[in-house]
């Protein structure tokens, strides 16, 4: 058209008509192309958690296109050949990928992995899937996720942000690294999954689809028809146990030994027993043999089976008396009935489980597993929703519906914002890692320049203010001061730990509850002035916990895996080092163990209780005493003097003592006994390896504290080792090891 030439009417007229009959043409075209949905399922356990969503493809098939890929041990003859459950559910099995190299052990998986990834590509660039569905954290799923991200096919992972005990932990987070849209069961794996830097937009809180079809499995009427086919004709519900027991791949031996411990403790247990073989996982050819060995396919007790339908196992589950192993069936799908479980060592440590869950981690005996049984077996439990209400399947319809494939396929990250970029240069890598510690006191304010290797490089100490203001103020310029000082000594500040009194809550920082002798120093948030001033990641902990970090870092609980420290000090308190791991409690009140109670008429403590250690045994407790013996003019003994202006104080005592008083040593005898009988109390809750005394009276409660174990403890923890501590500062190395620890990427 030339310019400046007006269309006529009736050409306008043509071309609005044609162009809406072109976008007619186009809505149409979109509505007829369907979304190439491929589910790949690799063995029973998966299958049950995709079925109920190929269920729901396979409803609408207007809108997916559902295509199946079969592999893993779905394909073995020693498996079931579960293939065939798909088969007789009525989906069209595309293809069929024999992917596992037997052999059972650590090789076998990865060259099972390697085999899958060179019979994947074939299948997945015939198929040319819009979005493929992997399931889970099993090593055929890992192969999955690898091949369809290389081919640039969109990925939509199942029950990614879950945390458990073992290897499946590392494989499930790569499959999460690689996909490309998430849908998790819970809001804390959804939590996982944001902090592992993954698109919140990208994730659908949607529930576990099984429990689609869990929830509703108390109405089916033929239960009783199920328990009889499987278990025989004279089993009653709730009158039988299902058991179901992996491979740990981490740790093959340990699961082995558990393995035969759990069949010890049925056998005596003598109930009826539908026992399900082990998965695929390396390990599993020796406990089954384990089981042929202890001959339980032959025993009139037991019924090993390999595979069982999903239907009829859930209904199984639901009505079982109790249920035992290591499958995350037990932790997941029984708490939908409330059926009593009993989950065995480590496989599932980290998920989330219902009160129906009784845990025996360390499953070192035949007779912890018994006693488990006794324990769960015929009760029953509320249900629980924590993996599912029900709508899971149609949720995720939804979201797959929802996602745009014109969107860019390369995938994003969420990272968090990082404040400032210091790049490596010479003074940079010679300099010394450090971190500055806190330690509030009664008396007295600290800080220390602390590096790596424990060493208190600078130290500043001045008195503790009354005031919240004038502490804090006094805090940040000493830090300050402290941090001017780090840079000509060559350190560089990795961050601030923070050691007080009373109860903390170290997630937020924030002091709960202080002890008497720290003014306005409750409800105390520490950790943001701190942070804001200073710019560095600020940790706070109690006093306590900070010894025992010190001692697990630093001093003699270095390479112990379970130790009490005890403070003995102004006061009593100490920390709780349990698996390698500081024990604060649901209310961060775990260690305060100078208020165990000895007696029920002892002396007033400063809690408000009586008869705590710290009343009987602490620096002020002792003090108290040598005041009472020198006003009553019985402290004092030839060759001692204390002057009109000196105070007296728990030395005198100890002093007198020495010297032959006889009434300071009857009151240092019962200070000792309390703090014996108190940490007697703690062998017999935690059994420690190891306790490290600390503190300015630790050499004068030795020898007391051993003498009390040895006639007061059970005869399995007089041997219990008691150690003094070497360290001169523990609540600053404490303080200072909570930063090093997190910010070199060490356990904390």
């Amino acid at each position: 058209m030339m310019p400046g030439h007006a269309r006529n009417p009736h050409e306008l007229y043509y071309l609005r008509t044609q162009q809406a009959q072109e976008k007619m043409e186009r809505s149409e075209k979109r509505l007829k192309q369907r979304l190439r949905v491929c589910v790949a399922t690799c063995n029973r356990a998966d299958y049950s958690k995709l079925a109920p969503i190929m269920f729901g493809i396979k409803s609408h098939p207007e809108i997916f296109d559902l295509e199946v890929v079969v592999l893993g041990s779905h394909l073995i003859d020693d498996y079931g050949n579960t293939f065939r459950m798909i088969e007789q559910d009525e989906f069209d099995i595309r293809s069929k990928l024999h992917t596992i190299v037997r052999g059972e052990d650590e090789a076998a998986m990865v060259e099972s992995v390697g085999l899958a990834l060179v019979k994947l590509p074939d299948v997945l660039q015939r198929l040319a899937p819009d979005i493929l569905l992997v399931h889970g954290d099993r090593f055929d799923a890992l192969a999955l996720a690898t091949a369809a991200a290389l081919m640039n096919i969109r990925i939509l992972h199942l029950e990614g942000g879950e945390v458990s005990g073992t290897i499946d932990d590392s494989i499930r987070h790569s499959i999460s690294k690689l996909a490309h849209y998430h849908a998790v069961c819970t809001r804390s794996a959804e939590r996982h999954l944001i902090s592992m830097c993954e698109d919140h937009s990208h994730i659908l809180l949607a529930g576990c689809p099984s429990y689609d079809k869990l929830l509703s499995a108390h109405q089916r009427d033929d239960y009783t028809d199920i328990i009889k086919s499987w278990i025989g004709d004279d089993v009653k519900e709730q009158n039988y146990i299902v058991a179901l027991q992996h491979p740990v791949t981490t740790d093959i031996q340990n699961s082995i030994k558990i393995y035969e411990l759990m069949l010890d403790a049925l056998i005596s247990f003598n109930k009826r027993t539908l026992i399900l073989f082990p998965n695929i996982d390396a390990g599993s050819k020796e406990m089954v043999r384990v089981m042929r060995r202890k001959g339980i396919e032959q025993h009139p007790n037991f019924r090993a089976v390999k595979h069982v339908p999903f239907d009829q196992f859930i209904q199984l589950v639901a009505h079982a008396g109790c249920m035992i192993g290591n499958s995350s069936c037990g932790v997941r799908e029984a708490g939908a009935f409330g059926t009593p479980v009993i989950n065995l060592g480590t496989r599932q440590t980290g998920r989330e489980t219902g009160e129906n869950v009784l845990h025996v981690r360390d499953a070192d005996t035949h007779n912890k597993i018994y006693h488990a049984l006794e324990l769960q077996f015929g009760k029953r439990y509320p249900c629980s929703k924590i993996y599912g209400d029900g709508n899971a399947v149609q949720r995720i319809l939804k979201f797959m519906q929802s996602i745009n494939l014109s969107e860019p396929l390369q995938k994003k990250f969420c990272f968090p914002a990082v404040k400032e970029c210091i790049s490596q240069d010479i003074d940079h890598i010679l300099e010394t890692q450090s971190a500055l510690a806190v330690d509030l006191g009664g008396t007295n304010l600290r800080v220390a320049i602390v590096c790596m290797k424990g060493k208190v490089v600078k130290k500043y100490t001045q008195l503790n203010p009354k005031t919240f203001e004038e502490r804090i103020e006094l805090i940040l310029t000493m830090c300050k001061q402290a941090m001017a000082d780090a840079v000509h000594l060559n350190c560089r500040i990795l961050g601030v730990g923070v050691s007080t009194g009373g109860r903390v809550n170290p997630q937020d920082g924030i002091v709960l509850h202080s002890t008497k002798l720290i003014n306005e120093w409750s409800s105390v948030d520490i950790r943001t002035p701190i942070s804001s001033a200073l710019h560095l990641p600020v940790w706070v902990d109690n006093d306590g916990n900070c010894a025992a970090l010190a001692e697990r870092k630093f001093g003699h609980g270095k390479g112990v895996e379970n130790f009490v420290t005890i403070i003995t000090g102004t006061g009593i308190g100490g920390g709780i080092i349990q698996h390698n791991e500081l024990i604060h409690g649901s209310t961060f009140c775990a260690a305060e163990l100078g208020h165990i109670v000895v007696s029920l008429e002892g002396p007033e403590c400063m809690c408000g209780s009586h008869g705590c250690i710290e009343a009987y045994s602490s620096g002020l407790a002792l003090q108290r005493e040598a005041k009472r013996l020198h006003d009553e003019d019985l402290l004092l003994v030839e060759g001692m003097t204390v002057n009109n202006k000196e105070q007296v104080n728990a030395i005198h005592l100890i002093n007198a003592a020495r010297l032959g008083n006889s009434k300071a040593e009857s009151i240092l005898h019962t200070a000792g006994t309390a703090l014996g009988l108190g940490i007697v109390n703690i062998l017999h809750m935690i059994n420690p390896s190891l306790v490290i005394l600390s503190g300015v009276l630790s050499e004068h409660y030795e020898n007391p504290v051993r003498q009390v174990i040895s006639q007061r403890a059970l005869l399995s923890a007089q041997g219990t080792k008691v150690m003094v501590s070497e360290l001169e500062d523990p609540a600053l190395l404490g303080a200072a090891s909570m930063v090093l620890d997190y910010t070199t990427r060490r356990t904390y």
